[in-house]
């Protein structure tokens, strides 16, 4: 039986790297169910200091998604959970993302992406294929091709 998965970044700012990769994929923010938090701490589930208030939306403190446009129908995948984790990162991501952006659009969406905040790490090269690495604003890897 196949398996559905999302992938999950470790992160310092989950809210605010969220924001970040939606607008670079072109996805949506996860909305937050601000009831169901409300409920939740009027249950005595979760309490004040497990939520924050963003972009004037309260959320959860410690972790935030984005969703491809089509949402979970888009099949697995469609979803990248942002969780906050006490330490930075000190190494090289072992699991990254390739963002296939043409050929052609992998130098503007380079000037897009490092004026958003990005780093330019190197360029590579196998055979014909070749591609861009660099990180967002936290440091975490991602390959543009």
């Amino acid at each position: 039986m196949p398996l559905s998965f999302q992938v999950v970044v470790d992160c310092a700012d989950p809210h605010t790297l969220a924001d970040w990769w939606a607008e670079t994929l072109g996805w949506d923010v996860e909305p937050s169910n601000e009831d169901f938090i409300r409920k939740m701490i009027a249950e005595g589930h979760a309490d004040e200091a497990d939520t924050k208030t963003h972009n004037g939306v309260l959320v959860w403190r410690d972790g935030a998604a984005v969703v491809h446009p089509d949402g979970r129908t888009a099949g697995p995948g469609a979803r990248i959970l942002f969780q906050k984790v006490p330490e930075p990162k000190t190494v090289k991501n072992r699991v990254h993302l390739d963002l296939d952006v043409g050929q052609d659009h992998v130098e503007a969406e380079l000037e897009r992406l490092t004026a958003r905040g990005a780093t330019f790490l190197h360029r590579g090269q196998e055979g014909p294929s070749n591609w861009v690495t660099i990180t967002d604003p936290e440091g975490n890897e991602l390959c543009l091709h």
